[in-house]
């Protein structure tokens, strides 16, 4: 596992030379979600991927508009340019916000399972938080395979939705993210982009994929059969193929 450095307030994971490819994770993903990716990658890129500190922000200020605003301390402290920005579930919603308010910065964009438009946290309900069968089963609602909800994994996400201070701020995080619609921002945005989305995701569904292709004027769409809603965990090699292929394609012209 890559080892995490600390700097300025900053925690990240930082692997390889070449090309910025900037990863952010979802709203219960760990830096350990692009383990496959960053493996793949690092041997043409610059990987770095930022923590970001959605249980350190105060509350009132808790949304994707201020983690958008903390990537761009971060870019700006690392003096990151011509950034290939990827981005799953709230990662690829901070990441559409941060490419609107910073379109210098973005080379291409990249969306898994991203939320921005609409998205299913959730299914509506607020977490049981003491029922550990139901926290189980929303983590398997992710994946397509149910296998990938890992002891680890939901022990991870149980230990969360029980501190008090971490589920406030996972609920307010989660209604910034259904309020800050960028349906009509969308068309300003026109980069290359690359979505990859699995055909089985719950969260994000097929649809919201569809949705993106059309209002981004510059994107590709990828299916993954039989994945959900992070493809780069549950089906690495196919993600990391159309990954490949799509950076290839744009960095080469």
């Amino acid at each position: 596992m890559s080892i995490i450095k600390e700097e300025n307030g900053f925690k990240y994971i930082e692997e390889g030379e070449g090309d910025v490819l900037l990863l952010l994770h979802g709203l219960f993903g760990a830096l350990s979600n692009f383990e496959e990716v960053t493996n793949a990658f690092k041997s043409q890129y610059k990987v770095v991927i930022p923590l970001l500190p959605i249980y350190e922000l105060p509350l009132l200020t808790t949304g994707v508009t201020t983690l958008a605003k903390y990537l761009v301390k971060f870019v700006m402290y690392k003096k990151l340019k011509n950034i290939n920005l990827l981005g799953n579930s709230l990662g690829g919603h901070v990441a559409l916000i941060f490419t609107l308010s910073h379109p210098q910065y973005v080379k291409t964009l990249v969306l898994t399972g991203s939320s921005g438009l609409y998205e299913n946290a959730f299914g509506g309900s607020f977490p049981k938080r003491e029922n550990y069968e139901f926290i189980k089963e929303k983590v398997a609602y992710t994946f397509f395979d149910p296998k990938m909800a890992t002891k680890e994994l939901v022990d991870d996400v149980y230990q969360t939705v029980n501190d008090r201070f971490k589920v406030l701020r996972i609920l307010s995080m989660a209604k910034s993210a259904i309020r800050h619609n960028l349906s009509k921002d969308l068309y300003k945005i026109t980069i290359p982009v690359c979505l990859i989305w699995g055909k089985n995701d719950h969260v994000t569904p097929p649809e919201v994929a569809t949705e993106f292709h059309n209002l981004l004027p510059n994107s590709e769409l990828n299916w993954i059969d039989n994945c959900g809603h992070a493809p780069m965990m549950e089906v690495p090699n196919e993600f990391i193929l159309y990954l490949n292929r799509f950076l290839e394609r744009v960095l080469l012209k």
